[in-house]
């Protein structure tokens, strides 16, 4: 219980710093796409914004994978189930 408190602290502060440094840099959540690119969403971590990958990675630091594919999904519409599933278990990875 104090562990989810203390990571949900610890994700808050990381985001609030990452909103300031999007600031600096004058980068918004979500871009204009250019003038020729299709009408269907982006798809991948690419389209998602910082604090939608958080949530995402919080649910899997919780044992929720199937609610952060859910999430995934609504965060991209169009995307389908695997490709979602793909994205999230590519994030459950470590990273080396």
């Amino acid at each position: 219980m104090f562990e989810n408190r203390r990571l949900e602290r610890r994700l808050q502060r990381i985001e609030y710093k990452l909103d300031l440094i999007m600031r600096h840099l004058e980068i918004t959540d979500s871009p204009a796409p250019p003038p020729d690119s299709p009408t269907r969403p982006m798809s991948g971590p690419a389209a998602l914004s910082g604090a939608s990958i958080a949530e995402i990675d919080a649910l899997l630091a919780q044992g929720k994978k199937i609610h952060a594919i859910k999430l995934y999904r609504e965060m991209l519409p169009g995307t389908s189930l695997k490709e979602a599933k793909d994205a999230v278990e590519a994030r459950e990875r470590p990273h080396y």
